[in-house]
């Protein structure tokens, strides 16, 4: 388990983490998200000890991290896999880990097999591409077997068959009963891989809680409406107050209401005797929800597009 308490980073006169406190359990996939500048990575390397918190407190498993001996047994990390010596290759990187670790020998062909870099144990790192260097950084991860795991973007570079493959690795990890958090800008991977959020924005907590539960709190809501008489049906909704766009290709008898609940649609069509096909409300996405609740929080925002 991983606990932040009040945890505040200050340098100079700008405050990159602000009294951010949140929780992060074993036995799931946690998401970590935030704009850019938000103090995610400044976050995460407080948990591993490699920064100094200015107030507060980060522990793992109920202790600071620079308290375990033997750091990779208790948490495996990946921040940036650029940063590994290029002129070693992938076998002599992580056996010298092993080693000060105190980690048996074998261990290392394992997670070289298990990340998919076995052929590539000989080849020297400066020759990987940025998905083969991040699975060397998973692979470091894994190499304690660790209870606790963290990832800074580790899909960057990945191919589709990489993406699914750690998707799926991050999700048999947390069924293994282990802590997993999961820092990434892709909506869609977060969608697909995190049961729970943590969010935050100029370092603060925006929200921690559920996929399902954040994005539900997008206030982007609209009825998606199918009907054979597409045309009409949008006269009659607008001139009742709605707001009403085609849905999906050109072409299809759907549209994307917004402004009036369902109960009146229904109630509409039926008074103008026009058939539905449809009737659903749709929350917003996860991507939509974060946009929006993330909005006052972005340092630099851009300029519409012309």
């Amino acid at each position: 388990m991983i606990e932040v308490n009040e945890l505040t980073k200050r340098y100079g006169g700008k405050t990159a983490v602000d009294r951010l406190s949140f929780t992060v359990r074993p036995g799931q996939v946690t998401g970590f998200l935030g704009p850019n500048g938000a103090g995610k990575s400044t976050t995460l390397r407080m948990i591993l000890g490699l920064d100094a918190p200015t107030a507060g407190a980060a522990t793992v498993s109920g202790i600071p991290f620079r308290s375990h001996p033997r750091g990779l047994r208790h948490v495996g990390a990946l921040l940036d896999a650029n940063q590994v010596h290029g002129g070693r290759s992938a076998m002599a990187h992580l056996s010298a880990l092993a080693r000060s670790n105190g980690i048996p020998p074998p261990r290392v062909d394992e997670v070289l097999h298990e990340v998919g870099l076995a052929e590539a144990a000989t080849r020297r790192i400066g020759g990987f591409s940025l998905g083969m260097k991040q699975r060397l950084g998973i692979a470091t991860a894994l190499l304690g077997d660790p209870p606790v795991l963290m990832f800074d973007e580790p899909v960057n570079g990945m191919d589709p068959e990489g993406v699914l493959w750690m998707r799926r690795l991050f999700r048999r990890l947390a069924a293994e009963g282990r802590t997993v958090f999961l820092s990434s800008h892709l909506m869609s991977e977060m969608e697909n891989t995190a049961d729970h959020l943590v969010v935050i924005g100029r370092g603060r907590l925006i929200a921690a809680e559920s996929v399902q539960d954040f994005a539900a709190r997008g206030t982007r809501l609209s009825i998606v409406v199918g009907t054979p008489r597409a045309a009409e049906l949008a006269a009659v909704l607008t001139a009742a107050g709605a707001s009403v766009e085609p849905e999906g290709s050109a072409g299809a008898e759907k549209l994307a209401v917004t402004g009036l609940s369902a109960d009146r649609i229904g109630a509409l069509a039926f008074e103008n005797r026009i058939p539905l096909s449809e009737l659903t409300t749709r929350t917003a996405s996860l991507e939509e929800a974060f946009m929006e609740l993330t909005a006052d929080s972005v340092e630099y925002p851009a300029g519409q597009p012309r």
